[in-house]
């Protein structure tokens, strides 16, 4: 993609999204950071000497005035749509405005992004990336309400790359599916029991190595990537085969709430 085209990317003012950003900055692209926190947001962008405005991942119109906003950089050609809320906890023990927030900044900030990115990029081309997760890919207790949204993710950019494909849009769709990471996202909810899955691994990524991922897939043709890819293939199992994988995930949340507890 020339380096002389717009980026976007959404939930950028730290985290994940901050240091895709900052890649993005670094090929030359004329990157546009979006956050619902302004000063922070601001912050960012004048760190990474790029562009950053306050957005509402939520809603379809402030995705609409961010493809505006980018369209006035450059041509866009790149859209991540990395913004996403993590609430920890029994799917019947959530307030109903947590399932509303994560439903709606997880899943319909994705397909409102995808679309507004769509019309910005469908007559250059581009790659829209959406950022999932590993619990895209099989059960995660105590996380099930986030577990859905990230899956509903996955499945929507792989339908998204097909629809693109019959109708010979030059866009390539990308899902990115990371482990837990060493992210403000996972270490605020930290306290709360129900996320010991999240700590199941020896180690956290870190945020660095998952930009990396993402910036790669922008590189190629490549629709999904899960890191660790051997990860993936446990919770698929998980998936297909939950009479086995249910007792299994038990033992790893046990060794993962201990993780959790002293703090790695």
């Amino acid at each position: 993609m020339s380096a002389t085209t717009s980026a976007v990317v959404t939930g950028a003012a730290r985290g994940f999204g901050r240091e895709i950003a900052r890649r993005l900055v670094a090929r030359g692209h004329r990157v546009l950071l979006t956050d619902l926190d302004a000063d922070l947001v601001g912050a960012t962008a004048d760190e990474l000497g790029a562009t950053g405005i306050a957005a509402d991942a939520r809603l379809a119109t402030d995705h609409r005035k961010v493809a505006a906003a980018a369209a006035e950089l450059g041509p866009v050609g790149v859209w991540v749509n990395n913004a996403g809320v993590l609430r920890a906890g029994k799917a019947w023990e959530h307030p109903d405005d947590d399932v509303a927030l994560m439903i709606d900044a997880n899943l319909l900030g994705v397909v409102h992004g995808s679309r507004a990115a769509v019309e910005a990029m469908r007559s250059r081309g581009g790659h829209l990336l959406n950022i999932a997760s590993m619990s895209a890919h099989g059960p995660v207790p105590g996380l099930a309400v986030y577990a859905a949204t990230k899956s509903a993710v996955l499945n929507f950019t792989t339908s998204l790359q097909g629809d693109l494909a019959l109708d010979r849009i030059p866009i390539r769709a990308h899902a990115l599916c990371p482990d837990a990471a060493d992210t403000a996202l996972v270490r605020n909810e930290q306290s709360h029991r129900d996320t010991a899955m999240l700590f199941s691994r020896t180690t956290l990524l870190t945020p660095e190595a998952v930009a990396d991922a993402a910036v790669g897939l922008l590189d190629g043709k490549r629709v999904v990537r899960s890191l660790p890819g051997a990860r993936a293939g446990l919770a698929r199992v998980g998936g297909m085969l939950p009479s086995i994988g249910l007792p299994v995930l038990a033992r790893m949340r046990a060794q993962g709430d201990k993780r959790r507890v002293s703090g790695s």
